[in-house]
């Protein structure tokens, strides 16, 4: 099987969207602590760490839904907390890990929401985008169908079609685009899990998009990520390619896990992570 390149693309000067030490606490309890990151135009960046690690309130802070104690947002240099939220959607999509849509509306109608930011397109440009997008995410032969009658991993990827219409909508010349996704794969097949993160990637190297994905498989990341960041109880432990990221040391402090990391036998500039 055909492995992606590693080379991350190069962001314009101060594209990216980016957490600048972040604290953040909910329901009273300290959930991250003094985290960096950023997510630039041309990269695939994986969240990793335990259950309970802080990666999904790192990516909520990053969508705009939750408010920080300490630190700040910025999408391209500029405050997130002083852009409006049209604004925001026309730059960065968000697929969350549940999505909470439980309206009786049929497959090309939720694929149809990621135009909603963009109101200047006619109804033939969103037809188009639509109909790319099914394709992309491998629903086109589900695009007659109503939403709530489909399986939850059917859902999820006519979730990823709804994003990749927001990413491919109309953009500036230059313009960079975000998208930030909440265990995508959790209820995928391991076909579709890959083809998922294949268009994600080639989305980041293609288009001209920062990607964040949080993943539980971390062999999944080691083949699709550009760099990891590995939490643990709210802290960034480590950070840069997966090569630095995933060390049995790294895994043992953040799982608790005796781990071997070697050299992929059928891909030999990736990793493959073994547990015992």
């Amino acid at each position: 099987m055909q492995s992606a390149p590693r080379t991350a693309g190069h962001a314009a000067g101060g594209q990216a969207l980016a957490a600048h030490t972040l604290t953040l606490s909910r329901g009273g309890a300290r959930i991250l602590t003094d985290v960096s990151l950023e997510v630039r135009p041309g990269e695939v960046v994986g969240l990793l760490g335990a259950n309970g690690a802080g990666k999904s309130t790192l990516l909520g802070a990053l969508a705009a839904e939750l408010s920080a104690d300490a630190g700040q947002i910025t999408l391209d240099g500029a405050p997130l907390a002083g852009m409006a939220l049209r604004q925001q959607a026309r730059r960065r999509a968000v697929l969350p890990q549940k999505p909470g849509l439980t309206f009786d509306l049929g497959v090309r109608e939720v694929v149809a929401m990621g135009a909603y930011p963009f109101a200047e397109l006619a109804p033939a440009q969103v037809d188009a985008l639509v109909a790319h997008a099914l394709g992309l995410a491998d629903v086109a032969h589900l695009a007659g169908r109503r939403y709530p009658e489909l399986s939850g991993g059917e859902q999820q990827r006519v979730q990823f079609a709804r994003v990749l219409v927001q990413c491919h909508a109309s953009r500036a010349p230059g313009e960079a685009r975000y998208l930030l996704l909440d265990e995508p794969t959790a209820s995928l097949d391991p076909k579709h899990q890959g083809d998922l993160l294949r268009r994600a990637w080639e989305l980041a190297h293609e288009g001209n998009t920062g990607v964040l994905v949080i993943l539980h498989d971390m062999n999944l990341a080691a083949r699709w990520c550009d760099r990891l960041l590995l939490l643990n109880a709210g802290r960034a432990i480590a950070q840069g390619t997966p090569a630095q990221v995933l060390t049995a040391a790294n895994l043992h402090l953040a799982y608790g896990i005796d781990a071997q990391v070697i050299a992929h036998p059928l891909q030999p500039d990736r990793l493959l992570v073994l547990t015992r």
